[in-house]
């Protein structure tokens, strides 16, 4: 009885958050309608084939009422790990590191401190099945400085017990990546930043692509609103290694078409890429929710942004908008 109340209860809250009616005839209608009801503003990219097409909705900034603008840049929160994913593949097959590097052997300092760092592996740390705990949740962490190294921010941590044991199962973890940053700068001796925009932004040239929201002009950046709340979180700055980029959503579906179809990497790259990654990401920040995804079965990228945060229902709303682009995207 009780299993049955609960599903009846999940169905309700799906029906609740879902946008149930028919699909509209165009992507530029069903856009429109979907910031009209749900959104502040948004952008889509939709890359099929050699066309690409972009489409926006809604506003830039609210408060000064500026239309969104197809080509404003945007926070792409974890989107990023796909760049990191690609430039430590690449550190890898140029032999520079190994997938089965040891935690404690590529950072010593957080022997003793995280628990397990001498089995967790690159390779595992990548795949996010090294059982280490979140510290984005960590209440510590909004009193940290932004400025402060990864691994000041990844003590927040230290000395938590594992989630699991390494490789035992899956679980979405931030300090993978935060700590997949410090190796990958020890490895270079210097910011995988730099790194990341030499040997993938600049020869895909992907000119509107950023490490860092530091280095853009603010005003080229779309701005971000939680459900609810009045304030541009614009100004809020997320500098930690998987999360920081910001970027256009054109630049994104290129990035992606690239990652995909072997432009961007070379066959043992892309091979060491596929063990280890997905093709696909989501982000969030607060104000900023982002879907970059391929369709195979149409050949198509589509990236989604929407300068709009919420709760965790609130996710539901995006995976419907973008599950609707698609929708329409094959019935053309």
């Amino acid at each position: 009885m009780l299993q049955i109340v609960l599903l009846s209860s999940l169905l309700f809250m799906q029906g609740c958050v879902l946008d149930l009616r028919p699909l509209s005839d165009t992507l530029d209608t069903e856009i429109s309608h979907l910031v009209e009801k749900e959104f502040d503003g948004m952008i889509v990219y939709v890359n099929q084939g050699n066309e690409s097409k972009l489409y926006s909705a809604g506003w830039k900034n609210r408060k000064n009422k500026i239309p969104a603008d197809p080509h404003a840049l945007f926070k792409i929160a974890s989107i990023s790990k796909l760049y990191i994913a690609a430039a430590t593949v690449k550190l890898v097959a140029a032999g520079q590191l190994s997938l089965d590097d040891h935690l404690n052997q590529l950072i010593p300092e957080v022997s003793g401190k995280i628990e397990n760092a001498d089995v967790i592996t690159l390779r595992l740390l990548l795949q996010h099945r090294s059982g280490i705990p979140e510290f984005i949740y960590h209440p510590d962490f909004v009193n940290h400085d932004p400025e402060e190294s990864y691994l000041a921010t990844a003590s927040i941590i230290y000395d938590q017990p594992a989630d699991f044991k390494p490789d035992q199962k899956y679980k979405y973890s931030n300090t993978n990546y935060l700590l997949i940053g410090e190796i990958l700068d020890r490895t270079l001796g210097y910011s995988h930043h730099l790194y990341i925009k030499n040997e993938i932004l600049l020869p895909l040239g992907l000119n509107n692509t950023y490490s860092l929201y530091s280095e853009v002009d603010p005003e080229k950046v779309m701005s971000g609103y939680y459900k609810g709340h009045e304030p541009d979180l614009k100004a809020n700055d997320y500098t930690r290694p998987g999360g920081s980029m910001v970027a256009t959503a054109e630049d994104v579906g290129l990035f992606l078409r690239a990652l995909i179809d072997g432009s961007l990497l070379s066959p043992e790259e892309q091979a060491l890429y596929s063990s280890v990654y997905v093709y696909e990401h989501t982000g969030w920040l607060s104000g900023y929710t982002s879907i970059a995804r391929y369709e195979e079965d149409i050949d198509t990228v589509v990236v989604q942004f929407v300068n709009t945060s919420g709760k965790e229902i609130f996710w539901l709303k995006l995976e419907n908008a973008y599950d609707r682009i698609v929708s329409i995207l094959k019935k053309e």
